[in-house]
């Protein structure tokens, strides 16, 4: 069975109610039920997924950010469907004092996050198919700052998130 993407992905957190906040603050997922305050399940604001997003407190209290060489998660990433969209959630992140990072990727645009406990996502725009050229394709082998508003000139505002991701490999195909 080959895997297409992910469904969704379920966090421990410290504070449920704080990190629903969080969530539907400055990412805009809703709630779509609850489990009183051990657990809640959330659907990002453009799906049509039961939920994306499940919140379960963490027993031994607030989850302990590890970074280094240790087994773990380190990020998931969600797509966002214009530029636009990251750059409203690159203005909720900084005044929320979640935004980390934000990095061109050559073929994606990213912004990197963390929550009230310390998880850290990635919020990601696809350059299009059919809006890659040998630029962006060459950008893909190394990672550079973000810089949005020249993003935002080159590809527009309101242009569609590519599909998956926008691989170079796929584009020279074809």
């Amino acid at each position: 069975m080959p895997i297409q993407r992910l469904n969704h992905a379920v966090l421990y957190v410290g504070n449920v109610e704080r990190s629903v906040t969080f969530y539907t603050d400055v990412l805009g997922f809703r709630t779509t039920m609850r489990i009183g305050t051990s657990a809640a399940f959330m659907q990002a604001s453009a799906s049509s997924n039961d939920h994306d997003l499940g919140l379960f407190h963490a027993a031994g209290g607030p989850v302990a950010h590890k970074s280094g060489s240790t087994a773990g998660l380190y990020h998931l990433a969600w797509e966002v469907q214009t530029l636009a969209d990251l750059a409203d959630i690159a203005q909720k992140l900084s005044a929320a004092g979640g935004l980390v990072g934000a990095s061109d990727h050559g073929t994606t645009k990213s912004l990197y996050g963390k929550d009230p406990d310390g998880l850290e996502f990635e919020i990601v725009w696809l350059v299009p198919l059919d809006l890659l050229d040998a630029y962006t394709i060459e950008a893909s082998a190394s990672i550079r700052p973000l810089d949005l508003d020249a993003e935002i000139e080159r590809y527009g505002i309101d242009t569609a998130s590519g599909i998956g991701i926008s691989s170079p490999v796929v584009a020279r195909a074809e």
